[in-house]
């Protein structure tokens, strides 16, 4: 059978994970992403990877892009939703715009792509929509009122559409990432850190390939991962 899965905000690091270990297992993965130039270095990378060049806070633009993969690839019967935005200072820091655009991306999107792939879902039979997360969706600190407030109101966006197309037959789960990504950049910043300090890409894509794929008899909503040597 035909699978085809969607992945958004595809980059070097979770996204493309994502969308390898998807491409693995025999999936038609299409990868979304403003950037054109890195989705077509990753699709002649990844085989069974497509690149789909999007900004996913432009509804009519999105709805484009989620059609042409439709026509193309087949309906998703996996979406992830993997694309974020943040800005960073207290309340009185931060441009209340960027706060707007952060939403967008993180929250509106959510919305969009959810009216966008979950009804031929269920008129499938069934489907996954998860959304990878962090820790600031659950707490609010001075530093991230212009991420965590957007975060938040994502996985709440989340967990009243899973209760929604639960009984329809789809899955919605929200996966809490509480580590720093293993990525160039942050391996530089966080220099004097060890390894277990770190969370690998592929760790997390292993994570949303098993939530995407659980028995109906045992579906996961709130999902937490992280370091064996994180405090929390």
């Amino acid at each position: 059978m035909e699978k085809t899965c969607l992945v958004t905000g595809v980059g070097w690091g979770t996204g493309a994970a994502i969308a390898r270990k998807f491409a693995y297992y025999g999936y038609r993965v299409a990868m979304l992403a403003r950037r054109a130039d890195r989705l077509k270095t990753l699709a002649d990378q990844i085989e069974g990877a497509h690149a789909y060049p999007c900004d996913v806070t432009d509804p009519e633009g999105l709805a484009q892009v989620v059609q042409q993969v439709c026509v193309e690839l087949g309906s998703p019967r996996v979406v992830v939703h993997n694309a974020v935005g943040g800005v960073w200072g207290n309340y009185l820091e931060i441009d209340p715009a960027d706060l707007h655009s952060t939403f967008q991306v993180n929250t509106m999107a959510l919305l969009y792509l959810s009216r966008l792939t979950i009804p031929a879902m269920i008129e499938k039979g069934g489907g996954a929509l998860v959304c990878t997360g962090n820790t600031a969706a659950y707490r609010g600190r001075p530093g991230y009122v212009g991420f965590a407030p957007t975060k938040a109101a994502q996985r709440i966006l989340a967990e009243g559409i899973a209760r929604d197309v639960g009984p329809q037959g789809v899955h919605v789960a929200y996966i809490m990432i509480d580590a720093v990504i293993d990525l160039r950049w942050t391996r530089k910043r966080y220099s004097d850190r060890p390894d277990e300090f770190f969370i690998k890409p592929e760790e997390i894509a292993r994570e949303v390939y098993h939530v995407a794929h659980q028995p109906r008899g045992a579906w996961s909503f709130n999902v937490e991962i992280r370091p064996h040597g994180e405090v929390w």
